[in-house]
C-alpha cells in the first residue's frame, strides 16, 4: 500500500513539472508566479470564497491573455467607457417613463363614475311612486350598462367576467327586449353609446310626463349624461390610439445597449503609460510619491445601482404601459362596476325623499364655530393661521413712499428722456429710462407735488426759507404748464 502511494506521488509530482515545462514554453507565468499575484499568503489554494473571483480575474489577466492582447483589450474598454456616456439615456428614459405615466393617470380619471349623475337623478326625477322609480332606476342603469360595455372593450378582467351579452343580460344590466334593439342595431364599431341615446330619449319622455318639472333641470340632467358619455369615450380612444411601439423598442435599445457597454468599458484595466501623475511630496523638497492608479473594484457598486434605477424605471414603465389588464398594480375594474352600481341604485332609490329631520346645530347660538381638537392634534390650534405671504411683510418707513399721487402719464409735461448707461448700450441712445420719477405726475392741474411733505419737514425743523423757495419753483412751473396751449 505504501509502494502504491509513493507511486502516485511521485506521478503527480511528474505531471506537475511537465505542465510547469509546457507553460514556461509557451511565454506564459508559472504557477507559482500567478499564485504570487493572488491574495493571501499561500496563493489561490488559501484563499476563502470572498478571493475566488479576484482569483479568477488574475487568472484571466495572466493566463488567457498575451500583452499584446491585454492593451487591445484595454483600449475596447476605455473606448466603450466613452461611447456608453454619448447614450442620451436619462432624457430618452425620463421623457418616455413621464409620458407613460401621465397617460396612466389620464386613463384612470378617464373611468366613468355616476357619483355626479346620480344626485342630478335624484333631484331632477320626480315622484314616489311605481313609475317614479321605475323611471329613477332605469336612467342611472343605463349610465351603467354603457360603463360596462366600455369596459369589456378595453379590460380583460371585465371581458372575462362578461365575454357575451348574454352574460350581461344574466348580470341585470340589460333586459331581453333591450338586447334585441341592441343587437339589432347595424354597426362596425363599437356600440358603448347606444345606453346614453336611450337615457336621453327616456329623460325626455320624463319632461314631457311632467316629472322632470322644467327645462333646466333637463338640461342639467343631459350635461352630465354627456361628461359621463366623454369619459366613456375617452376611455376607449386611450386604448385605440396607444404609444408607438417604435418608441418603446427605441428606449429598451437605448437601456441595455447602454449597460452592455458599461460591462465592457468599466472593466479595471492598467493605466497608461503617463497619464498617472505622481504624488506630491509629503514633505518639503522630498521626493514625490509612486503614482497612484484606479481603485480595482471586483464589484462594481456604483454601475449596479445605476443599473438597479435605469433598469427599475423602465420595468415600472412596461408594467403601467396597460393597466387593464390582469397583474396586480393593475386597476380593479370589476370591483369599479360592482361599486359603482350599487352606490348609484342606492342613491335613486333608497335614498330619494329619505331625509334625516333637519336639527339646530351644535353652534347655532354661537359668533364663532370653533370644533375641539384632541390632546394629541391640541398643539395645532395654538398656530396661527395663514393670511396670505404678503400679510406680515414689512414696508419702507419713509413716508414719501407711501404718498398717493393720480397715475395720469398722458397729462404730465413731456420729459427729457433719461438714460440708462445699461440698456443705451442696447437700445440706442435715444431710449428712455424704464425708472419714472414721482415728480412726473400730477403737474397738470397746477397743484403742489407734497405740499403735506413740505409742511412736515418745516415742523422738523428744517431749513423755512429752503422750503419757501422749493414753493416758489413749484408755483412757477405750474404758471407756465398754464399757459402752454
Amino acid at each position: 500500500m505504501q509502494s502504491v502511494a509513493k507511486r502516485q506521488k511521485c506521478e503527480g509530482h511528474r505531471r506537475e513539472r511537465g505542465q510547469r515545462s509546457e507553460t514556461q514554453s509557451a511565454g506564459l507565468p508559472s504557477r507559482s508566479a500567478v499564485t504570487e499575484k493572488l491574495p493571501g499568503p499561500q496563493g489561490l489554494s488559501s484563499c476563502g470564497p470572498r478571493a475566488w473571483l479576484p482569483g479568477y480575474k488574475t487568472l484571466f489577466k495572466w493566463l488567457l491573455l498575451t500583452q499584446e492582447q491585454k492593451h487591445v483589450y484595454a483600449q475596447v474598454a476605455r473606448y466603450c467607457n466613452r461611447s456608453a456616456d454619448l447614450i442620451p439615456l436619462s432624457f430618452v428614459l425620463g421623457f418616455y417613463v413621464t409620458l407613460v405615466v401621465n397617460r396612466w393617470w389620464a386613463q384612470y380619471t378617464s373611468i366613468p363614475l355616476p357619483d355626479q349623475l346620480m344626485c342630478v337623478i335624484s333631484a331632477s326625477v320626480h315622484g314616489v311612486d311605481q313609475r317614479g322609480r321605475l323611471l329613477r332606476r332605469t336612467l342611472i342603469r343605463y349610465a351603467n350598462l354603457s360603463s360596462v360595455l366600455v369596459l369589456r372593450s378595453v379590460s380583460t378582467r371585465v371581458l372575462k367576467r362578461f365575454p357575451t351579452m348574454e352574460h350581461v343580460v344574466d348580470a341585470g344590466f340589460m333586459s331581453q327586449e333591450e338586447r334585441k334593439k341592441f343587437e339589432s342595431l347595424k354597426s362596425d364599431f363599437n356600440k358603448y353609446w347606444v345606453p346614453c341615446v336611450w337615457f336621453t330619449n327616456l329623460a325626455a319622455q320624463a319632461r314631457r310626463d311632467g316629472r322632470i318639472r322644467d327645462d333646466i333641470a333637463l338640461c342639467l340632467l343631459l350635461e352630465e349624461l354627456n361628461k359621463y358619455r366623454a369619459k366613456c369615450s375617452m376611455l376607449f380612444h386611450y386604448d385605440w390610439i396607444s404609444i408607438p411601439l417604435v418608441y418603446t423598442q427605441v428606449v429598451t435599445i437605448a437601456v441595455y445597449s447602454f449597460f452592455a457597454l458599461s460591462l465592457v468599458g468599466r472593466q479595471f484595466v492598467e493605466t497608461e503609460a503617463g497619464a498617472a501623475k505622481p504624488r506630491e511630496p509629503l514633505e518639503p523638497g522630498g521626493k514625490p510619491g509612486p503614482a497612484l492608479g484606479d481603485l480595482d473594484m471586483y464589484v462594481p457598486l456604483t454601475t449596479l445601482l445605476q443599473f438597479f434605477f435605469y433598469a427599475g424605471w423602465l420595468k415600472v414603465a412596461e408594467q403601467i404601459i396597460n393597466p387593464f389588464g390582469e397583474d396586480d398594480d393593475d386597476f380593479e375594474t370589476n370591483q369599479l362596476i360592482d361599486r359603482n352600481l350599487q352606490v348609484s341604485l342606492l342613491s335613486v332609490d333608497d335614498m330619494y325623499q329619505n331625509l334625516p329631520p333637519a336639527e339646530k346645530d351644535p353652534y347655532w347660538d354661537e359668533d364663532l364655530a370653533l370644533p375641539p381638537y384632541t390632546v394629541a392634534t391640541v398643539a395645532e390650534s395654538l398656530r396661527p393661521s395663514f393670511l396670505g405671504s404678503t400679510f406680515n411683510l414689512r414696508m419702507s418707513d419713509d413716508p414719501e413712499q407711501s404718498v398717493q399721487v393720480e397715475a395720469s402719464p398722458a397729462l404730465a409735461r413731456p420729459v427729457a428722456p433719461a438714460q440708462t448707461p445699461l440698456l443705451g448700450r442696447f437700445l440706442g441712445v435715444g431710449a428712455p429710462s424704464p425708472a419714472i420719477s414721482l415728480r412726473n405726475f400730477g403737474r397738470a392741474r397746477g397743484a403742489p407735488r407734497t405740499p403735506h411733505l413740505l409742511r412736515f419737514r418745516a415742523e422738523e425743523g428744517g431749513d423755512p426759507e429752503a422750503a419757501d423757495r422749493i414753493e416758489e419753483e413749484e408755483a412757477a412751473e405750474s404758471g407756465d404748464e398754464a399757459g402752454q396751449p
